[in-house]
């Protein structure tokens, strides 16, 4: 529902001026600017937590959520805000990067927090949830995809840099869907903790993936995947 044709009603055209009317709605509704969306997945922490509040970032995560900080300052972009998901690794996570992006406004939300967003194919052993988990994640994490992967507002006129502090598996999903790949192939992907993958959304609504769980960044003793 962002393509300009869908945004226009076609049956109101000035009988008038017709194509040339029609021509300066549909210039209107056109993006002008790309949107670059950064996907942070969030630092190791403590596994042994049972609940949320208790899955707090360990020594080594908080290492690594410094050195994605400090990458994403090197990049010298213009960062227009980080939207993090609601849950205690990922808020940990957005906390330290952005002691190194100063002034870049922080936004929670419960729709990207982790959960089983669609069954995956082919099916893996070690890992298997209730059949009603997939109803009750997929509608949020695909609800997620579609609040926030999209092409530029019309009347948005510089490109805009975001930065997106989640989970692996909302990052997978999101990436298949952005791509147009089938979303059941999800968990092919492997991405380690504190990883970059980077979208891009031109203004004709075309998706390009610049890197997928970028960790370059970090020495080899600070890569985890856990």
């Amino acid at each position: 529902r962002r393509e300009p044709l869908a945004l226009i009603n076609l049956k109101k055209k000035n009988e008038e001026t017709g194509e040339e009317e029609l021509a300066s709605r549909l210039d209107h509704c056109k993006a002008k600017a790309t949107r670059h969306i950064f996907l942070i997945r969030h630092s190791q922490y403590n596994l042994d937590g049972r609940a949320d509040k208790d899955r707090t970032l360990t020594p080594l995560g908080r290492e690594q959520a410094e050195l994605t900080g400090h990458r994403l300052a090197s990049l010298g972009l213009k960062f227009d805000q980080i939207i993090h998901s609601s849950m205690t690794r990922a808020t940990e996570t957005t906390e330290i990067i952005s002691k190194h992006l100063p002034g870049v406004k922080k936004i929670s939300t419960d729709l990207l927090r982790e959960g089983a967003p669609i069954e995956p194919d082919p099916p893996v052993s070690h890992w298997k949830p209730e059949a009603v988990q997939y109803y009750e994640d997929g509608a949020r994490i695909e609800a997620a995809f579609r609040n926030f992967i999209h092409r530029a507002d019309a009347k948005q006129e510089e490109d805009s840099y975001e930065i997106f502090v989640c989970h692996a598996n909302v990052i997978r999903y999101i990436v298949c869907r952005a791509l147009q790949f089938p979303p059941e192939g999800w968990l092919r992907m492997s991405l380690n903790n504190g990883s970059i993958t980077h979208l891009v959304i031109r203004p004709n609504g075309r998706v390009a993936l610049r890197t997928l769980g970028d960790t370059g960044f970090m020495p080899p003793d600070k890569i985890t995947r856990t």
